[in-house]
Parts: structure tokens; C-alpha cells; sequence
């Protein structure tokens, strides 16, 4: 069945929001994207919808710059832990509960949002990369089958490890495209991705790729420290709804 015409509509100004916020900070789409969709929808629905947006669009950031390959080489402990651990827990959330699976989301993206108005950061030596990578990248992987979202604990990592500012861009563009082939494969595992929902997944990448251009636009206009303030706010306005109204 199609989606109804006021859910097509809130899904496609979800994901130019998502998008716009993704084009002005470089990331953010699929975490904006499952928290306001899971409003509307159970957990495992909404994953399974942002898959192809947040694949072409993660695609596309990382395919700008010339440090695909060195970056490849020294992340790579990093992506295969993520890729595994992704894949590996990805029954949990198909199988949740919805109310078990917001909670679960909104506890991510509360953390997140903390530890992003806190300005938390870490600095990670040459020597910690080889045991932090895979650790990190087992964790990120086992919260992105939980709840969907991949920005935990991995975007913080990669800050820390000191990359010039177009390399943390690509790296992140890696590391997110990582994730979602994993979760889109262990979804369709678990047999949580319907063709309808594919089909609606395909329609959701134009108003996504819309919203990056316009936040491409917007960025110049902005402060990008101001921006990313109010957006670590509302998330933690949406992440405490999502718990509260899993409870």
C-alpha cells in the first residue's frame, strides 16, 4: 500500500530537515531522521526507511576529498569492528519492542546531544588507535543495531584523532556509510525490510539531497558553532520525549 499522502509528507520534510542539517555540520541526517520518525513510526520502520538516504548522502561526502585511500588504510580495524558488531546486533532492534527501542534511541541521542553542548572531547595517541579503534567500533556497531543511529561513540573518536578538518568530513562519510550498509544488511537478514518500504526509502532521497544543498547554502550565512548548539538542544529536547513516552 502507498504511504498516505500526510505521511509522505512528514517523512519528506523530515528528511530536508535532516538533510539541511547534515549539509550545514556535515552529519546528523540519520540521527535527526530516526529521532522524528520514530514519533510516527515504530524503531525498526524508521531505520529501515532512512537506509538509501543516508547511504547516498554518506556516499557523497565522502567521496569529496583525496584521503579516501589513507584513510581506509588506518581506519580500517575501526570499520570492520563497526561492520561486524552492526551486523551481529541488528536483531535487537528488529525484534524490540517499539517502546523498548525508543527508549533505547532516546538514551543515544541524549548522550549524544550531552556530550555535544559539554564540548566533550577526547585526544587519542597513535598508540591507543590500535586497541580504541576496535573497541569503539564494537560499541558504535552494537548502539546502531540497538537503536538505529551511528554516531556514538564513533564521531567523538574520530574528532580525536587529530584530522585535518576536510579528512574528520571524509572520515565521518566513511564511517556512517559503514554502518548503514551493515544495518541494511542485517535488517534485510532479519527480514525487516519490506519492498514497500525500499520503494519509500528511494522517494526519501530527494528531499534529503535537497536539504544537504540548502544547508551547503545556509552554512555560509550561519554560524556553524551557534547552529550546532541549538541542533545538540533540540535533539535533547526530542531525545527526553522519546524516553518519556516510552515509559
Amino acid at each position: 500500500m502507498a504511504l498516505i499522502t500526510s505521511t509522505a509528507a512528514y517523512i519528506a520534510v523530515i528528511f530536508l530537515l535532516a538533510g539541511a542539517v547534515k549539509g550545514v555540520v556535515g552529519l546528523g541526517l540519520p540521527t535527526v531522521a530516526m529521532g522524528l520518525l520514530s514519533l510516527r513510526m515504530p524503531p525498526p520502520e524508521a531505520a529501515a526507511l532512512l537506509l538509501l538516504p543516508s547511504f547516498i548522502t554518506n556516499v557523497w561526502q565522502l567521496a569529496e576529498g583525496p584521503h579516501l585511500g589513507g584513510l581506509v588504510r588506518r581506519l580500517w580495524p575501526t570499520l570492520f569492528a563497526i561492520f561486524v558488531s552492526t551486523l551481529v546486533s541488528a536483531g535487537a532492534i528488529a525484534s524490540a519492542k517499539s517502546a523498548v527501542a525508543s527508549a533505547a534511541l532516546g538514551g543515544a541521542l541524549l548522550l549524544y546531544a550531552g556530550a555535544g553542548l559539554l564540548h566533550f572531547h577526547v585526544n587519542v595517541s597513535l598508540q591507543a588507535e590500535r586497541w580504541a579503534g576496535p573497541l569503539v567500533g564494537s560499541v558504535t556497531g552494537f548502539v546502531t543495531g540497538v537503536t538505529g543511529t551511528f554516531v556514538v561513540p564513533v564521531t567523538p573518536y574520530l574528532a580525536g584523532l587529530r584530522l585535518a578538518r576536510d579528512e574528520l568530513v571524509q572520515a565521518l562519510g566513511l564511517s556512517f556509510t559503514v554502518s548503514t550498509v551493515a544495518l541494511g544488511l542485517g535488517l534485510f537478514l532479519q527480514d525487516a525490510v519490506k519492498l514497500q518500504t525500499v520503494s519509500n526509502s528511494a522517494i526519501a532521497v530527494v528531499p534529503a539531497l535537497l536539504g544537504m544543498i540548502a544547508g551547503a547554502r545556509i552554512r555560509r550565512h550561519v554560524s556553524p558553532e551557534r547552529f550546532r548548539r541549538w541542533f545538540f538542544v533540540g535533539l535533547g529536547l526530542l531525545a527526553v520525549h522519546l524516553i518519556h513516552a516510552a515509559l
